[in-house]
């Protein structure tokens, strides 16, 4: 496995684990529509803690799992050592041997260079091979997001747009951009996936904690306490009953050939 160029982010491998393990068991039914088959040689792109990976590895398929950051491949190394897991960046990876197909789970929205990300795939399977991706649609967490944009605005802090870190493309864009570069989309759906979160009234602060700390940059603790605060007040009527917050997720699922 090669790469180059790896973005760092810190990622909280424990408490990924721990309080957000409805990233990888969301994904367990996307193995259905993956297929996999034994003897198959299949990538798992942004494996995090390794689940999805060692899930497939069960069906006698031959796997490898890459995400670009290091605490995760750790982790992942040991929860499954038979396996093998490598460090890579989703925009630059390279295979050594051609894929039967490419997993990607609740991944490609952190890829804003979603261009670059689909010519990687795309290098790295067969002619005939297959892409299964789900991750962050259009208009997921929008209501979080917006929160988060107004809270900060409230205190008067400016934060340039820049610093919202995720792609959330519609099936249009997508399936536009994998047909630009050789693969034809057989399936595409974007659907409402309303996820609660764990640990009840510190769910959604948890959630801002694991996945937003883009929108920080530059903000020191008290503020950043205070923001989530307002977050929570702006959001309880909508995202908050029976004591547990649910976020606003919207996915894209994908399965798409290599011509």
């Amino acid at each position: 496995m090669n790469s180059i160029s790896i973005p760092t982010h810190n990622w909280n491998s424990g408490l990924y684990e721990d309080k957000h393990a409805f990233v990888w068991q969301y994904g367990e039914d996307l193995l259905q529509l993956l297929n996999p088959k034994a003897g198959e040689l299949i990538l798992d792109l942004g494996c995090g803690t390794g689940q999805l990976t060692e899930k497939i590895a069960q069906t006698g398929a031959q796997v490898m799992g890459i995400d670009s950051a290091a605490t995760m491949i750790e982790k992942a190394r040991q929860n499954y050592p038979q396996i093998e897991f490598d460090v890579a960046d989703a925009r630059n990876f390279q295979v050594e041997k051609p894929c039967d197909a490419v997993f990607s789970n609740a991944v490609l929205h952190w890829v804003k260079q979603a261009e670059q990300a689909i010519a990687s795939i795309h290098q790295a399977l067969k002619p005939g091979g297959r892409f299964v991706a789900e991750f962050g649609g259009k208009g997921n967490v929008g209501a979080i997001v917006t929160a988060l944009e107004n809270a900060i605005a409230s205190m008067g802090i400016h934060q340039p747009q820049t610093l919202n870190p995720w792609y959330y493309p519609s099936i249009g864009e997508y399936a536009t951009l994998l047909e630009q570069q050789g693969f034809d989309v057989i399936y595409a759906s974007l659907r409402d996936r309303p996820t609660p979160l764990a640990d009840k009234e510190a769910g959604l602060a948890n959630w801002i904690e694991m996945f937003a700390g883009a929108f920080f940059v530059g903000i020191s603790a008290e503020q950043k306490t205070q923001i989530i605060r307002h977050v929570e007040e702006q959001l309880k009527p909508t995202l908050y009953q029976d004591g547990t917050w649910t976020a606003d997720y919207r996915r894209i699922r994908i399965l798409a050939i290599k011509l």
